[in-house]
């Protein structure tokens, strides 16, 4: 008798495992869950939701990637000595590009640690405490997902918080994270140091095109320029090959800031018809040029498109700082930038109207420039 009670808790307990399982399987057919840490605890192997299954050349195992072409490396201590060739190589990096890594950025590595260990310790938290710090649809700001707009669009393996930071008056501080407890402060820190690195790394872009250092800081509004923060974090995926981390894209803003994951690849660069997986520098922070400072530089440096893609065997974390400038800026190529005949390739317009453009929009290639631009 005993062992007949004890084969009927085991089938009961089976059967309960099952409804659950097949519960959680319905709920990700209608879409119901949208936290994709949930989706691979939930999914079997080899079994991802359709929503997330990109076609033909969408697929990062359809595509063409470049191994063994890499991203320049470019040392800001030498840009603050007044390295010439440093100032080349990064004329020549913004010019062929639009991209590099920096070192010795002057951020010290155990605040880059300190904004990673909080970053890490977030996601791992329940999903119940997570979800206290909602991104509403169709926003840009809390946990979730960003740039979704319809049902039928396709969905990327990542979990976002997001989080705007300077000025003041864009902070939402119910959706700054009290766990764990150091985030706010170390975010606070960290964001200040990223800030004032954008600042050196503006001067110098400025200087390789001819213009007084201050150009770019002295046109974006000072304190009221803009900078927020987004977390991407990319659970492993039964099937890394059939999708995106992050749709490719480039960023509306001037100058990007990334710090991802030593060791663990996954941004991808487009240079012409390939991707060029950028490879982490010990220590070191990727930077790359946005929409803005495309349009501000009449085209002569160019935002790049860029994506990132999954692992089957590990999660990846990267910490991204967008600068902009401020909202009431109105932007147009710089008339140093137009002489000569060369063509005024973008109309002016209100950097506002062009960021409320861009985060109403799919993540969708460059097609977000279109805004911008004259036939």
């Amino acid at each position: 008798m005993a062992s007949a009670a004890v084969c009927s808790t085991k089938e009961q307990h089976q059967e309960e495992e099952r409804k659950k399982q097949q519960d959680a399987s319905d709920q990700l057919e209608i879409g119901e869950v949208h936290d994709v840490q949930e989706l691979q605890r939930l999914c079997a192997a080899e079994d991802v939701p359709e929503r997330y299954l990109r076609e033909g050349d969408d697929r990062p195992g359809g595509a063409n990637v470049c191994e063994q072409a890499q991203i320049p490396v470019i040392d800001v201590g030498e840009l603050r000595r007044g390295g010439g060739d440093e100032l080349r190589r990064l004329r020549l990096a913004c010019e062929e590009w639009g991209f590099f890594q920096v070192v010795n950025h002057g951020i010290e590595g155990e605040l880059l640690d300190g904004m990673e260990k909080a970053a890490r310790e977030f996601f791992a938290l329940p999903l119940e405490e997570k979800q206290r710090y909602p991104m509403a649809p169709g926003g840009i700001q809390g946990y979730g997902h960003a740039f979704v707009f319809s049902d039928d669009q396709k969905l990327d393996w990542c979990n976002m918080l997001a989080l705007g930071v300077s000025p003041a008056s864009i902070r939402r501080p119910a959706l700054w994270p009290t766990t764990p407890a150091l985030f706010s402060d170390t975010l606070v820190r960290y964001s200040a140091e990223v800030r004032a690195l954008c600042a050196v790394l503006l001067a110098h872009v400025a200087e390789t095109l001819g213009l007084a250092p201050g150009t770019f800081e002295g046109m974006f509004g000072g304190e009221a320029a803009v900078q927020a923060v987004r977390m991407n974090f990319y659970p492993p995926c039964p099937r890394p090959d059939l999708v995106l981390g992050l749709s490719a894209h480039s960023d509306g803003s001037a100058v990007t800031v990334l710090q991802q994951d030593a060791g663990r690849v996954g941004l991808q660069v487009r240079r012409g018809d390939a991707w060029v997986p950028v490879h982490p520098v010990p220590r070191a922070l990727v930077i790359n040029l946005g929409d803005s400072l495309e349009v501000l530089t009449n085209g002569r440096y160019k935002s790049v498109e860029h994506r990132a893609v999954t692992s089957g065997e590990h999660d990846r974390l990267s910490i991204v700082t967008f600068y902009a400038p401020a909202y009431d800026v109105e932007m147009g190529p710089l008339p140093e930038l137009v002489a000569d005949g060369e063509p005024c390739r973008y109309r002016r317009f209100n950097h506002g109207e062009y960021s409320r453009h861009y985060v109403t929009s799919k993540l969708e290639g460059k097609k977000t420039l279109d805004f911008a631009k004259i036939n």
